[in-house]
């Protein structure tokens, strides 16, 4: 019948405590309202509870959201209502700038947050404008004209192409990563490490790291390069005496005052980066302005061409620091005088002076160096013009008359190349140009909208420096002249600025804002690598950089500039542009290369969580731009290449050795997932053929009360057996139900985990709950492994206190487990006294394995001793293999044949063959049988209390003393009990039961033992004789183990047998094959 609720608000006073956040469920909801059904009736009187609610909640901090939901409030904690959750992921902001994990962003002690101001950075400002000014520098300014003079339009047009496409598809990929879930501030190392994996991220973090540290000392070196070459060309410190150490002097320049810079730079940034930041806008502006000159320069190029005169000697181009005019000789009242040119190339002003031979066969010719938009110079520019280091920059059109002498040309004011050019060169110097794409993913943290901003602003930046970039090839080509593009310096024009030639109103905008933009962006590479470094050291992946986690009290990564402000001098100290910008492009590329990597294992492993909000990508995308990388690696400098690659490769090994293990739902653990899916379907088509075969072990552990694992040394010779290689599960069982045993079964895994650890077994351990330990070990033997990947051997150890032990239990365990390996057609091993086998770490000297080859059941007693002897424990020992003869068995003829088989079998064994005649039952042997006999029967019979069990078991051991007559009393006499109420029922069964008893005990006495039984016993006897006598010494005896009877009635006459063949013997290793062939003597 229906139910009438009464809503009864309770009046507290008491307010939410800060600490929770505003999406916390609180106490005063579940006091406030209170809707639960009986909880209150229509009469005002309080019912019993229901079943389902606890009303201690408030006590105990279980808080849930009133009690509609009361059926799964114990599982509020680890499952928060829906309602609670959307609130919180709807109300997610990433409010700390830094590599912070979104995760952890949250205080675990509930402390109170920070209002911190929501990021309002849009895609203009956030994204575009910070990735142009990244992509624009130094390259543009400096190298461009030269590498479109020195390659030709054609070669350099392929070069730009190339290096945007790589890019632009590097940028798609990262667009689907960054898209693909909230990108906390950390940008590209973040992306990686959780798409990769953190020993990918660690090795390409550090790889971007390095990439970003040495763009720092390109920018440097750019700067100092404007500074000394164009700005203040006579502020060099180091002035060379002779012409052929004007290069190295440059040099030492460079290095002096990129020292400086860089010190001065530095200590800006360990200030405050926020001068840095304030200044970023100059900095955009000067690249924004210089990028305007240069197409207003073109545009007025066509109209009115700039006056840049290039002199010409023959068809060589001269330097004109030192000479005004482009003659020979002028004219100046009628009188012909030489001019400085003439003093340059003669040795006196005199007109019949002795002049050098190449001046006095050629003319001077003054060229315009900016012919103009529609000179059609274009043509001339097509095809590239490269040379060895010294060659002279010389006009390909202009008539020339070749001189026999060129030794002298070193000192004339020519034009040389001051490095050897060729096309991969010109690659690995442009790329740089390129880099910078990841800005405004660096910037995540500050965006409004990171998944919508980050894809459209870096691709259209791309897009827009790749338009200037082809279009300043094409114009370069089309309006400067060749010999002044690919002179570097601007030599040929009065040390100006090459570019600056072109530009309007005037080469200095070009020189001072190239200036001004190289400063500030070594400025943002020391403020970028050091955070980037701090990121890496602070997820804990590379254990010795942890103390560049540290910084200052405000978070400013202070140890972590200083080795940036290190790696950052090495660069310098190179001192050359074009020598440093190969290295970093390497590192670039590295990084771009894994980036693409990430989006293609994404994509096609297609992982449940990759559903990315940029839609335009595709694998195929992802591995061309994956290959562009690669290929544009080895292009630019395979030996830079090589060297990249072999540091990615020893940071990836180092963490996968020594870094903390983290789980980030990476996309290299799918892909090890599916190639593990796939292999194991492999695996399961057919059977392992002989020569694949070994040992795949389901080692059988027993734990101890506190869940330690009993017998270690089991796992130790589950190392030395296996070597590392090969499946090896370790299994144990706890009795009890998975309910009431889960937490123990955990306890328990983590110990036998720990113990595998410390043994240094490779493995897989699970620990199950049965009812009883004999269906739990059942069902390990069935199930564990998955498809090809199962067990095919079970290694457990011999239940050495089976005698002692009060229940019968452990041994009748032990033979159900070797008649269910035995269905299962698995091989056993079993070792006795295992706790006395070697550890790890001991070295058996002299010794050998000697293995008793009675059976023949598949060839595992011959492969067990091979494969221990190649761990290092047992490497010293020698395997003598003993075979039994009987005496219709031609001893000698089985030895020989037993040396060929070893012989092809590729093994190395003393062999030996061991005579057993047969002999006459020994009384020994008759009367240890009797014993076990009536031992087995006596326990049979006995379904009595422990103490009559006694009384009995004493009874037979003084069989010889005991009277017939005694025996009577006893049966008469009134045995102890426990004080009851009789009826003549229950004491005639009572009486009877006793009665057969005694008569069974009595019967023992007369009974003989069984003759099969009786020769059981004679073999073990005659087999433990025969080899406690050769193998007594021995480190280790393998022995066949007989199966168990087909009838349950012998279960413990067969455990007797087995102890006596291993009688008086250490260490023993019982060995049942599985039924199939495991060695083979072809190859």
């Amino acid at each position: 019948m229906p139910t009438n609720f009464t809503v009864v608000p309770v009046e507290d006073g008491r307010k939410p405590t800060q600490g929770y956040a505003e999406n916390t469920l609180r106490e005063e909801d579940e006091e406030e309202l209170d809707l639960s059904p009986g909880r209150f009736s229509g009469d005002g009187v309080a019912k019993e509870d229901s079943p389902f609610i606890n009303n201690t909640d408030s006590d105990k901090g279980t808080l849930y959201d009133g009690k509609n939901m009361a059926l799964f409030e114990e599982e509020m904690d680890s499952n928060p209502m829906v309602s609670s959750l959307l609130n919180k992921l709807a109300n997610y902001t990433n409010l700390t700038q830094g590599v912070i994990e979104h995760e952890e962003a949250e205080n675990e002690e509930g402390a109170k947050k920070k209002t911190v101001k929501s990021p309002q950075m849009g895609t203009f400002i956030g994204v575009y404008l910070p990735c142009m000014q990244n992509i624009l520098g130094v390259i543009l300014f400096l190298r461009l004209t030269w590498i479109v003079g020195t390659a030709g339009i054609l070669e350099s047009f392929a070069i730009v192409f190339m290096c945007c496409a790589c890019t632009m598809l590097t940028t798609i990929s990262m667009s689907a990563i960054a898209t693909n879930g909230v990108v906390p501030a950390g940008g590209s190392y973040y992306m990686i490490s959780r798409s990769l994996g953190p020993e990918f991220g660690g090795a390409v973090g550090l790889c971007f790291y390095l990439g970003t540290t040495f763009a720092g000392s390109m920018y440097i070196l750019g700067t100092i390069e404007i500074l000394l070459t164009y700005i203040v060309p006579n502020g060099a410190i180091f002035k060379a005496e002779k012409k052929e150490d004007e290069a190295e002097a440059m040099l030492n320049n460079m290095r002096v005052y990129g020292t400086c810079c860089l010190a001065l730079m530095a200590l800006v940034v360990f200030v405050g980066v926020k001068y840095v930041n304030k200044l970023a806008l100059v900095f955009l502006a000067c690249v924004v302005l210089s990028i305007m000159a240069i197409y207003a320069g073109v545009i007025k190029s066509a109209i009115e061409p700039p006056d840049f005169p290039i002199c010409l000697l023959g068809n060589r181009t001269l330097k004109n620091q030192d000479f005004d005019k482009c003659l020979k000789t002028e004219t100046i009242g009628n009188v012909t005088v030489p001019t400085k040119l003439w003093e340059l190339y003669c040795d006196s002003k005199s007109l019949n002076a002795t002049c050098d031979e190449y001046f006095t066969l050629n003319n001077v010719t003054e060229i315009q160096g900016i012919p103009g938009l529609l000179s059609g110079v274009i043509a001339d520019n097509l095809w590239g013009d490269y040379g060895p280091n010294g060659m002279l920059v010389e006009r390909k059109l202009q008539p020339s008359a070749p001189a026999q002498d060129t030794s002298q040309d070193l000192y004339k004011p020519y034009v040389f190349n001051d490095i050897a050019t060729f096309f991969t060169l010109m690659v690995g110097i442009y790329f740089p140009s390129v880099t910078g794409i990841m800005a405004g993913s660096n910037r995540s943290g500050d965006l409004k909208d990171a998944q919508r901003s980050i894809p459209i602003g870096t691709i259209l930046a791309i897009a827009t420096t790749s338009f200037i970039y082809i279009s300043c090839v094409v114009l370069f080509g089309a309006c400067i002249e060749g010999v002044l593009l690919r002179d570097k310096f601007g030599d040929s024009v009065k040390r100006n600025l090459v570019i600056g030639t072109l530009a309007w109103p005037s080469p200095w905008v070009i020189v001072i804002g190239s200036f001004f933009s190289c400063c500030g962006a070594g400025l943002q590479s020391l403020t970028g690598a050091p955070r980037l470094l701090q990121a890496i050291a602070r997820d804990g992946i590379v254990p010795f950089l942890q103390v560049f986690g540290h910084g200052k009290a405000n978070g400013e990564p202070t140890w972590a500039l200083l080795l940036t402000a290190g790696i950052c001098e090495i660069g310098i100290l190179i001192a050359s542009l074009d020598a440093v910008a190969p290295i970093l492009s390497m590192f670039f590329l590295m990084c771009y290369l894994f980036v693409n990597l990430a989006c293609a294992v994404q994509t096609l492993l297609r992982t449940p969580n990759w559903r990315p909000r940029f839609k335009f990508y595709h694998w195929t995308l992802s591995f061309l731009g994956m290959s562009l990388c690669l290929s544009l690696m080895f292009i630019s400098s395979w030996y830079y290449a090589l060297v990249a690659m072999v540091i990615a490769g020893c940071i990836y090994k180092y963490i996968e050795y020594r870094g903390a293990e983290k789980e980030w739902g990476d996309g290299i653990r799918g892909l090890s997932l599916n190639a593990a899916r796939y292999a194991l379907i492999r695996l399961e088509e057919s059977p392992p053929h002989t020569k694949n075969w070994r040992p795949q072990l389901l080692v059988l552990l027993n734990l101890d009360l506190d869940l330690v694992v009993k017998h270690p040394r089991l796992l130790s010779f589950t190392t030395q057996l296996k070597a590392g290689k090969g499946l090896t599960i370790v299994g144990s069982v706890l009795e009890g139900t998975y309910m009431t045993k889960n937490s123990e079964a955990k306890r328990s895994e983590q110990n036998v985990k720990s113990t595998m650890h410390s043994e240094k077994t490779k493995g897989f351990c699970h620990v199950v709950a049965s009812s009883n330990l004999r269906d739990g070990f059942s069902l390990l033997i069935q199930s564990a492994g998955l498809g090809g990947m199962k067990h095919n051997a079970v290694l457990m150890a011999w239940p050495g206190s089976w005698k002692q032990a009060e229940s019968a239990l452990s041994w009748k365990n032990f033979i159900e487990t070797v008649r269910e390996t035995t269905a299962a057609h698995q091989a056993l091993l079993v070792p006795k006294n295992i706790d006395s086998f070697p550890s790890n770490q001991e070295r058996l000297g002299e010794g050998t394995i000697d293995v008793w080859w009675i059976v023949h059941d598949g060839g595992l007693l011959m492969l067990l001793p091979f494969l221990l002897r190649q761990h290092k424990v047992w490497k010293k020992c020698k395997m003598r293999i003993f075979t039994v003869a009987q005496m219709d068995d031609n001893s000698i003829q089985m030895k020989k044949d037993l040396q060929m088989f070893l012989y092809h079998l590729r093994l190395d064994a003393e062999v030996e063959v061991v005579e057993m005649h047969d002999s006459d039952i020994s009384a020994f042997t008759y009367e240890k049988t009797l014993v076990m006999e009536q031992r087995s029967q006596m326990l049979k019979q006995m379904q009595l209390s422990r103490t009559e069990r006694e009384r009995e078991a004493q009874l037979i051991h003084d069989r010889n003393t005991a009277s017939h007559a005694t025996l009577n009393d006893k049966a008469n006499a009134v045995p102890d009990r426990v004080h009851m109420t009789w009826t003549k029922e229950k004491f005639i069964t009572e009486r009877n039961r006793n009665r057969e008893a005694n008569v069974g005990v009595r019967d023992l006495f007369s009974m003989k033992p069984n003759q099969s039984n009786v020769r059981r016993m004679h073999t073990a006897v005659k087999l433990n004789e025969a080899v406690v006598s050769k193998s007594q010494g021995a480190q280790l005896v393998l022995l066949n183990m007989p199966g168990p009877p087909r009838s349950k009635d012998g279960d413990e006459n067969y455990m007797e047998f087995l102890e006596v063949l291993m009688e008086g013997l250490n260490r023993v290793l019982l060995v049942r094959g599985g039924g199939r062939e495991v060695i083979t003597i072809y190859s």
